[in-house]
């Protein structure tokens, strides 16, 4: 069975209904991980909040499956160590003065949405599914995207990025094991698009804006209006203010 750097193993499919459906599957049957499930094709691939991702052929598409030396309640932020470890991979092939981070796990080309990551919890083990735009961008959806061709010539493989991300991920895992959130945290906020800056969160129920601080030590955005700091635990965010939609970008 092929292995990445880290040792993880890897599941290599041509067609799936989606790498994080085969994630859960195979925690349900008694999988601990570390594997990686990877599809050239997904029939039923999803993001946050069940919506529909689009991926064809050449961008990548996985889904990490493994079991964090970790208690339950710390699994989210390692959406802050997944999204910068794709960072950092990203870099070793694109511009590093075009990648940003969009809280709370999107990365960002050019200030576009090029890759999604997304985390789920099955009993005591996480799947971290991530797509990205290597040589697509969808055309339809609410917010800018981009891809990878965009900002380099020779774009890597797939499979390539993906192991190149697998190095990154287990090495910045390892330093949260060891040194706390605070560490990913002050990395994650070193690439972060957008600090001091306006933003805007809609919730369910509200929508407000403020300017953004950073985020604080359990990976809640923190914002301060002339009402004071607020700290939000997961929303839809924009760039701007309520009163500047066109410089929204939708966090998805």
């Amino acid at each position: 069975m092929k292995v990445f750097p880290s040792g993880a193993a890897v599941l290599q499919f041509d067609t799936l209904d989606s790498t994080s459906l085969e994630a859960k599957r195979l925690a349900e049957a008694g999988e601990a991980g570390p594997v990686w499930i990877m599809a050239v094709h997904q029939s039923a691939a999803y993001g946050r909040r069940q919506r529909a991702w689009e991926q064809r052929a050449g961008d990548l598409a996985t889904t990490l499956l493994f079991e964090p030396e970790a208690p339950l309640e710390r699994f989210g932020q390692l959406s802050f160590v997944a999204s910068l470890a794709l960072a950092n991979a990203l870099a070793e092939f694109l511009p590093t003065d075009q990648i940003g981070l969009k809280w709370p796990n999107d990365v960002l080309l050019g200030g576009h949405k090029c890759a999604g990551i997304l985390l789920e919890t099955v009993g005591p083990r996480m799947a971290i599914g991530i797509g990205v735009n290597i040589v697509t961008a969808p055309d339809d959806l609410a917010y800018e995207t981009a891809k990878l061709t965009d900002y380099c010539t020779t774009p890597p493989s797939p499979s390539d990025l993906a192991a190149r991300n697998d190095y990154h991920f287990f090495k910045y895992y390892d330093r949260w094991l060891q040194a706390g959130f605070g560490t990913i945290r002050d990395a994650w906020q070193e690439k972060a698009v957008g600090l001091s800056q306006n933003l805007t969160v809609r919730l369910p129920s509200e929508e407000f804006s403020g300017i953004f601080e950073g985020v604080d030590d359990t990976g809640r955005l923190i914002l301060r209006s002339g009402s004071g700091k607020r700290t939000v635990a997961a929303g839809e965010v924009f760039f701007g203010s309520k009163r500047d939609p066109n410089r929204a970008l939708k966090q998805d």
